[in-house]
């Protein structure tokens, strides 16, 4: 699962190295290291994981229902409904996941983001997310319902990360062995 890419960079030092590997491994996390979940969903299974293996989890979402499902799961984290976009929690965390939610933002509302994510890391924090392979927009279909979904160009999210002071260490285009063909950015932030 890829969410094992996060847990490997969180418990990496800063001055750490990583390789396409790192994706795979079992890592051990540091002990109470906290991750936010931005467009958290229900919790399964990118949070349920994440927590399986130590992380305290943030998660936040617009759905009060599946912020319920959430609470019910997993009722040792904390589970928050909100708006990602309008994101002012106290403190910073080790780990910002934004996980088959940031793609569904509009690109302006993407680029906006970013202050969002620094404003929540913590130095040599880690930041994951997926986007599209390339930039653009579409609509695609979910259950019988319209999907949006947007993207930056990967020059743009290279320096979006730049501009807050992060540095891509993995990024994967249409992810097939991992990330389940998703476009996937793990970047840390300079301590």
């Amino acid at each position: 699962m890829l969410a094992t890419g996060m847990l490997t960079a969180i418990s990496t030092s800063a001055h750490g190295t990583t390789s396409r590997g790192m994706i795979a491994s079992s890592p051990r996390c540091r002990v109470a290291a906290r991750v936010l979940d931005l467009g958290c969903g229900s919790g399964a299974p990118v949070a349920r994981h994440l927590a399986d293996h130590g992380l305290h989890i943030t998660g936040v979402d617009s759905s009060p229902t599946l912020v319920s499902l959430c609470r019910q799961r997993l009722p040792d984290h904390e589970w928050l409904v909100g708006d990602m976009r309008s994101l002012h929690l106290p403190g910073q965390f080790d780990g910002v996941l934004a996980w088959d939610s940031f793609f569904h933002l509009t690109p302006s509302d993407q680029r906006r983001m970013f202050e969002i994510f620094a404003r929540h890391a913590a130095p040599s924090a880690v930041l994951m997310f997926n986007s599209g392979p390339d930039h653009g927009e579409g609509v695609g279909e979910y259950r019988g319902d319209p999907l949006y979904h947007a993207s930056l160009s990967a020059d743009e999210y290279t320096s979006l990360l730049g501009g807050i002071g992060f540095v891509a260490i993995e990024h994967a285009v249409e992810d097939w062995e991992t990330g389940g063909g998703r476009t996937v950015w793990l970047s840390r932030r300079r301590a």
